[in-house]
């Protein structure tokens, strides 16, 4: 059935059309052809009965008798395997089988062949619809000739039998005797009756004509011709003309009409009256230019829908014509001689259409929109030069005292009163109209780069062209101008009004990159923005009309621009904005300061309660827009605006309390609106302060202003409500959510946020109706939610739905329905500050029955019911066991990539004897212990958990099992294991490192220098030998040419004073390193320690570096540095879990350091004693600060560490700058790079660099500086980049980045770049660093 049969046309045509017929109301109903594209496009999608078309089974029928041989056999080959690879996961059996039938010749043959029998069968149809509609037109022009009773005769009579004829059929030679009739020097009567009769004659025939120069000129006199029911039988057969002929047809008519207009213009040169008096429509020959100038604006209006199809060269015809008649206008000599001023097509085309719908309707279209540019650049810029010219003479002649445009304003949005229509239109609303008209031209104009190009332009009375930027502040200045809205019409939205008007272009120019760039980003319209605001700073008054509107208007385009990077950069940097007090200032600074005294309240013209609200509420959301990037928040943190917005929240919170319960029905006082406002007023200043959380300083400052409780539960309602954040932001709060998480107070704020929400509801009744009863007890805040949401959608499938539509089996280990969850989870959980305060001292309930309606609500419970399912009776109160047992084991794994959440389940809840002992019951004969294991989706998952946590290693120290099994004969090659020791399989065998002395620059440069104390120029020499050899053989810096270097430089600075950021201890003198007979000797470690001694000697020992017996060495390591650490730990009492005592975690750096040390427990004590003095030690060293002295009180109370607060800060704000892309990535993802950063740096990088990188890392901080661990973590993610965006396309970054290693990454590789960022931000980062020991603001 490759080729289509006469008989197959015939019936594939007969189909077809019935296919038409059945979906004609829906194609008919499509407002344009594009649209009705789109809806054959996706009928399959929208028409349920769409495969019960005949057509549609014919061509099933076709598709299945042309490739069924070839589908059959592709199938038949790819299952034996033959010449088929699994490309990738995707890439299934179904895929396959359908790119190579696709790549066939049958396939090509059968779509050539279908093409060319479609083609013929469409020709057809439109043929016969053409037939047919000619068929009807003649039908309807035969009955309408038959009923008008009378016949035209050649010699076209002029008798009254004549009125009232209808054509068929019309000749040239009756068309010529028209023409004739229609000559102005012939009556009345008989040019009536002509005109009757020519409305009845096809228009196409009359265009053709030989005679329609002469028809077209006698036509255009009727017109202009006094008598209106000439002019009106003109424009009758006008009319009909545009609504059934083709564009070659109407663009004549449209064009004749035009010049008609043109000539009525220039001949009788109306003019405006002047004063009160104004233009009557009634007027006849206002009236007569009126439905002229209707019918034009009518068909411009609707051109655009079709003037694609046909030649550019009518659509260029139509633009030109248009723009000669409103081009017209009288000399400005002659227009000033006189009292009067001449009225022009412009004034009646604005009348009929104020906001120039016809012009962006033509601008709307590439197509379109050429023609205009060219022509406006060629031929008519006065008609742009005209429109500027309203626009300067409004801002001119504006008297901002005598508001007489709200009389205008208000006239004209009245137009009917009652039944009577207005009639009178006074000269200063005519100029109104044409100031709203070229408003909305220009505005248009100004979005296309070709509009912009018009500009400059040179006006009349104006010395200097007119350039963009001129006109945005003319623009903006008129918007200072707003007049009041009357009192009785206060409510009535003033959509003619200039400032909207001007409103509405800022915001369309705002949007579009480019249009903001080269109107908005320019230094007098910011200046012209912030004048009033400099005005009333300086105590005088600002000459706004409407001080409380307009200061509202100008923060929303303040915030406008803030939101755009080039933007915030120009409010930031750019210093030459406004000249302040001697030096010039940014914008930033003074947006900044006038939004502090709004909210003291400092500003005499807003001291009213109401006003002060509105005007505080927009600059605080300017200032918003600043504060919640690292960047912006930099520039602004010294004014400490949340200090401010604190004080007013807490002295509003107070007021607030006094409101009323409202009552049914009761009519509230003014008092009582009053205290809603103020209800209104809190919660928008807790919307700002929770957007400092955006970034990891300034959510040090959040908490810091106490109110981090109160905003994490205002941002728990807004989350729950899937409401966004701002008008301004493109995301939700899920980065929000992911940077409190991240810290202590943070996460305790999470927990206990909120109260019984819409998200807990739905889940509890999902459940309920499973089980049957609701559960009578309160849920609140965020953690609880959450987990209730996870409960619900692994457990609490809705029933009544399943009989109906029942629920697919999952087919990846975490469903779709679930992975939003999952993430969110996860991003809860990433922190180790978030397991600590939610896990710690929290036993597992592991009860002895499990009521299933029974939900769990905190962590604990998820932990216990998910992930330790570990008897008969958890298992057997799980509807979907193996669902929800993998969801809990993969957030396990993900869990436990943060060696200290790690070691805090292990020391809890022995979390890999649990694994174990699963894995020891998941064998073929469990009875007896022995036998295979049996190879699932669960035991699969617990191997690959036991072996990552059991190993301890880089990208090419371990390997890690697959979680998918291989095809073949031995479907999953990775050995299970039920008990310790763990296979060797798993632990890579390394070559083992030499301590020896290696020749190389770094050790002769040591070996040559002594007594380097006095010496100040020694580290610098230093620091060149590094990056040399960093640069050509970074490899030799291992060993003890590693050590050697670390205990000189350290050494060094340590004494220096300049260096010395702590001050130095005695500690040595104090404990002699000397361990027989020491209390050191005898303490106890904690349980997490314990583990994480054994896993660092573990590494240590697979690493070639330590000796069998190194454990009581870095025993006792760890005890002088705790030791060291208790005596400067300040006094806190704090009900955070981290601040209960020592740091919670274990500490990996002096595990790191004493690898490095090859287990020489004095000589790594050594080292860390000096460098307990040096500002790195507070970056480096996690332990070194945890609650610390060294610290301002309200910081270490609050347990957020400088590695969060400063590293990451300065981590994401040149992640913006110079790797934009992950920046983005990372916010489209809802994860943050902090987060991921605080993981890396808290283990030293183990488990994700291997062992010669992590020693690159901290020499690399310790020599070059401690900035150098915010230009490591920017590497890091800048090699990262393309797996970053591979992931966050797949919904996936999270999990990638907490469980895969850094492949591929050397620091030696990155040290220039590294040393790039230093040069371009060292003095910014370093000095903030520097300040770690004095308030934050």
């Amino acid at each position: 059935m490759s080729q289509f049969s006469a008989e197959a046309e015939a019936e594939l045509q007969s189909l077809l059309r019935q296919l038409l017929k059945s979906i004609k109301d829906r194609i008919s109903g499509a407002p344009s052809i594009e649209c009705a594209e789109e809806i054959l496009l996706h009928l399959e999608e929208t028409d349920k009965n769409f495969h019960n078309y005949e057509f549609v089974k014919y061509l099933r029928q076709y598709v299945e008798s042309s490739l069924g041989a070839v589908i059959e056999e592709e199938t038949e080959s790819c299952a034996r395997g033959e010449g088929y690879a699994v490309g990738s996961v995707q890439d299934t059996l179904v895929h396959a089988v359908t790119r190579k039938t696709r790549e066939s010749g049958e396939y090509k043959q059968m779509m050539q062949t279908l093409k060319n029998t479609m083609m013929v069968v469409v020709e057809s149809l439109i043929n016969k619809f053409e037939e047919d509609q000619l068929r009807k037109e003649e039908m309807h022009r035969e009955s309408q000739h038959q009923q008008s009773n009378s016949h035209y005769t050649d010699n076209c009579s002029d008798s009254d039998s004549s009125f009232n004829q209808s054509y068929a059929f019309i000749k040239q030679e009756q068309l010529q005797v028209l023409a004739e009739k229609l000559d102005p020097s012939r009556p009345k009567e008989v040019r009536w009756e002509a005109l009757q009769a020519l409305c009845c004659a096809p228009p196409s025939d009359v265009l053709s004509c030989e005679s329609w120069s002469g028809l077209r000129r006698n036509l255009s006199a009727a017109l202009a011709d006094p008598d209106p029911d000439l002019s009106d039988k003109v424009l009758r057969f006008f009319a009909k003309t545009f609504s059934c002929s083709p564009l070659n047809v109407t663009r004549e008519i449209y064009t004749s009409l035009a010049k008609s207009l043109e000539s009525d213009f220039l001949y009788h040169k109306l003019s405006l009256p002047t004063g009160s008096a104004g233009i009557d429509v009634n007027r006849q020959d206002i009236t007569r230019l009126l439905k002229q100038m209707r019918l034009m604006n009518d068909f411009q209006k609707e051109v655009t829908t079709f003037w694609i199809r046909h030649p550019e060269k009518y659509m260029e015809e139509i633009i030109e014509s248009t723009f000669s008649l409103l081009s017209l206008h009288p000399e400005h000599g002659l227009e000033t001689q006189g009292s009067e001023k001449a009225l022009k097509p412009m004034h009646l085309i604005a009348l009929l259409d104020i906001k120039a719908t016809w012009f962006k309707k033509w601008m709307h279209g590439y197509y379109s929109r050429t023609v205009v540019f060219r022509l406006l650049e060629r031929k008519y810029k006065s008609l742009i030069v005209a429109a500027l010219q309203q626009c300067i003479h409004y801002y001119d002649s504006c008297d901002p005292v005598r508001d007489e445009t709200a009389e205008v304003i208000h006239s004209m949005e009245h137009q009917h009163i009652g039944t009577a229509q207005r009639t009178l239109y006074t000269t200063k609303e005519l100029e109104y109209m044409y100031f709203v008209h070229s408003l909305c031209v220009l505005g248009r104009l100004l979005m296309y780069t070709n509009g912009r190009k018009l500009f400059p332009i040179t006006v009349w009375k104006r010395k200097d062209p007119v350039s963009l930027t001129d006109l945005v502040v003319i623009l903006i200045s008129i918007m200072y101008q707003h007049p009041k809205p009357p009192h009785s019409d206060s409510s009535h939205a003033d959509t003619l009004s200039p400032t909207t008007l001007v409103m509405e272009l800022l915001r369309t120019l705002g949007d579009r990159t480019e249009c903001a760039v080269e109107c908005l980003y320019q230094t007098p319209v910011i200046e012209t923005l912030l004048a009033p605001i400099i005005t009333l700073l300086k105590g005088k008054q600002a000459k706004l009309n409407s001080p409380e509107t307009t200061l509202i208007h100008i923060a929303d385009t303040l915030a406008r621009i803030a939101t755009t990077e080039r933007g915030l950069s120009l409010f930031l940097y750019e210093r030459n904005l406004v000249s302040g007090e001697g030096e010039g200032i940014s914008a930033a600074h003074v947006i900044v300061q006038f939004t502090q005294r709004l909210l003291a309240k400092e500003l005499p013209l807003l001291r009213n309660a109401e006003t002060s609200y509105g005007v505080s509420g927009a600059f605080i959301f300017v200032c918003r827009q600043m504060y919640n990037t690292c960047e912006g928040l930099q520039v602004l943190r010294p004014y400490g605006l949340h200090e401010c917005i604190a004080a007013a929240w807490k002295k509003t919170s107070s007021l607030s309390e006094r409101v009323p319960t409202p009552v049914p029905g009761a009519i509230p006082s003014t008092s009582s609106q009053e205290l809603q406002n103020v209800v209104v007023w809190e919660e928008t200043l807790l919307d700002n302060l929770l957007n400092f959380a955006a970034t990891p300083k300034g959510l040090l400052l959040l908490q810091q202003t106490g109110a981090i409780n109160e905003c994490v539960t205002y941002m728990f309602s807004r989350f729950t409500k899937k409401l966004q954040v701002s008008r301004c932001e493109k995301f939700g709060y899920g980065v929000m959510v992911t940077q409190v998480a991240a810290t202590a107070p943070g996460v305790v704020a999470l927990h206990s946020s909120g109260t019984v929400l819409l998200l807990v509801k739905q889940s509890i009744l999902l459940y309920s109706v499973n089980t049957g009863v609701t559960p009578q007890y309160v849920l609140a805040g965020f953690v609880q939610a959450l987990v209730v949401e996870i409960w619900s959608v692994l457990e609490c499938g809705r029933e009544d739905v399943r009989v109906v539509h029942p629920k697919s089996t999952p087919m990846d280990p975490i469903d779709r329905s679930c992975l939003k969850s999952f993430l969110s989870l996860v991003n809860l959980l990433s922190s180790p500050h978030a397991v600590w305060e939610l896990l710690g001292q929290q036993p597992l309930p592991n009860k002895a029955e499990y009521n299933l309606r029974e939900m769990p609500t905190s962590v604990t419970d998820l932990i216990d019911r998910l992930i330790a399912v570990n008897s008969d009776v958890k298992i057997h109160s799980l509807f979907n066991y193996e669902q929800s047992h993998t969801f809990g084991l993969r957030l396990l794994s993900v869990m436990c990539c943060n060696l200290d959440s790690l070691l805090l389940l292990e020391s809890q809840y022995n979390i890999s004897d649990m694994l174990l002992q699963c894995q020891k019951d998941n064998i073929t004969d469990p009875s007896s212990g022995e036998g295979d294991f049996i190879i699932d989706g669960l035991s699969v998952e617990r191997n690959h958990i036991l072996v990552r946590i059991s190993v301890i290693g880089g990208p090419s120290e371990r390997r890690l099992p697959l979680r998918v099994l291989q095809k073949g004969t031995d479907p999953y090659p990775w050995p299970m294991f039920s008990s310790y020791p763990l296979p060797k399989y798993y632990i890579l065998n390394l070559p083992k490192t030499t301590r020896c002395k290696q020749d190389c620059e770094i050790s002769a440069f040591l070996a040559s220098t002594k007594n380097t104390e006095k010496d100040g120029s020694w580290m610098d020499t230093c620091r060149r030998q590094y990056c040399k050899v960093m640069t050509t053989k970074s490899n030799i810096v291992s060993g003890n040419v590693l050590a050697d270097l670390l205990e000189k430089a350290v050494s060094h600075l340590s004494a220096l004073p300049s260096e010395r950021f702590f001050p130095p201890t005695d500690y040595i003198g104090q404990c002699g390193l000397v361990t027989s007979g020491s209390g050191i000797k005898t303490g106890s470690l904690s349980s997490v320690d314990q583990l994480g001694i054994q896993a660092s000697l573990r590494y240590g020992r697979h690493l070639n570096l330590l000796r069998d017996n190194s454990e009581q060495d870095l025993c006792l390591l760890m005890k002088h540095c705790q030791e060291l650490l208790s005596q400067q730990r300040a006094k806190l009492t704090s009900e955070l879990y981290t601040l209960q005592g020592a740091y919670p975690g274990h500490d990996w750096f002096a595990s790191t350091v004493f690898l490095i040390m090859a287990g020489d427990m004095e000589r790594a004590l050594r080292l860390l004693l000096h460098l307990s003095t040096l500002l790195t030690s507070a970056f480096l060293w996690p332990a070194r600060l945890h609650g610390s002295v060294h610290l301002p009180m309200e910081i270490a109370q609050s347990s957020i560490h400088p590695v969060y607060s400063c590293t990451t800060h300065y981590v994401e704000m040149l992640l913006k700058t110079e790797v934009p892309l992950v920046f983005s990535a990372f916010r489209m993802s809802g994860f943050t790079p902090s987060q991921m950063c605080v993981q890396w740096l808290g283990q030293c990088f183990w488990n994700y660099l291997d062992w010669s990188e992590i020693c690159h890392y901290v020499s690399t901080c310790v020599v070059m500086g401690p900035d150098y661990q915010v230009y490591m973590c920017v590497a890091v993610l800048k090699h990262l980049q393309q797996d970053i965006l591979q992931h966050t396309q797949t919904q996936d970054l999270q999990v990638f980045l907490k469980e895969e290693p850094i492949q591929g990454f050397r620091v030696s590789n990155y040290l220039e770049f590294m040393e790039g960022l230093e040069r371009s931000y060292r003095t910014m980062v370093l000095t903030d660093m520097n300040n770690i020991s004095q308030r934050v603001s």
